[in-house]
């Protein structure tokens, strides 16, 4: 079995007086892809966005490539190799397609994840590239807010809610990208609402509750009710 690249141990997150994580556990190894579950509020995008340097955290809390991170500014987190796909996409809505995708390569790393690179995974942005990219549909901004991520050339990948608000056809084809991507040699971590769906694409999953987590193992380790157990509240037990 790999080492990890990225672990979080006992991590705590808050918002002002309000405490989001409590002390969640939670491995990535190299070239694989980790989904997470849980409902409305259960802590899933505060858990990527205290990775990614967004929110506060104790330095030895988060660990990424054997070094602690934890407490690191956003920018030097992705310098590092870790890219946010952030739920709503956040494109620069004065800027084209080729111009958002090109401010993913602010991180100064280089790699295989170029603007060739990208629209052949996403034909449908090439002919795209000079129109503002908030003018594209939901689906073809995902492409790119996905886009400009990879254009960063990470070691990490972390998708908060791709799949929010697509039409499930056009959903079908943004995770259809997904292997195309792992590889490359990336591991990712996917924030999912569709269980059945987090649980076909991932490898491992981990269920958030109310900041902790509550079930987590093989994405094909558990059963239908064992999930809804954990994604409803009615688990006891976090782990297996």
């Amino acid at each position: 079995m790999s080492a990890a690249l990225l672990a979080t141990r006992a991590l705590e997150a808050r918002y002002d007086d309000f405490q989001a994580l409590f002390g969640v556990d939670l491995e990535t190894r190299e070239g694989e892809v980790v989904a997470i579950i849980g409902a409305n509020g259960a802590g899933k995008s505060t858990l990527l966005k205290t990775i990614a340097g967004l929110l506060p955290a104790p330095r030895e809390a988060v660990r990424f490539a054997g070094e602690p991170i934890g407490g690191l500014r956003a920018g030097e987190i992705a310098r590092r190799g870790i890219a946010l796909v952030p739920e709503g996409r956040r494109l620069f809505a004065s800027l084209s397609v080729e111009e958002n995708l090109r401010m993913g390569r602010q991180s100064g790393r280089r790699g295989t994840w170029d603007l060739k690179a990208v629209f052949e995974l996403f034909p449908a942005l090439l002919e795209k590239r000079a129109a503002p990219a908030t003018s594209l549909s939901g689906g073809q901004q995902q492409m790119v807010a996905i886009g400009r991520a990879l254009m960063a050339n990470p070691r990490l990948l972390m998708c908060d809610e791709i799949s929010l608000g697509l039409a499930p056809i056009v959903v079908k084809g943004i995770y259809d990208a997904l292997p195309k991507i792992a590889a490359s040699g990336l591991t990712a971590i996917i924030v999912e609402q569709d269980v059945g769906l987090a649980c076909h694409v991932s490898h491992r999953l981990y269920c958030l509750q109310e900041g902790r987590v509550v079930l987590s193992g093989p994405s094909d380790g558990f059963s239908r009710e064992e999930i809804s157990r954990a994604y409803f509240g009615a688990a006891t037990e976090a782990g297996r």
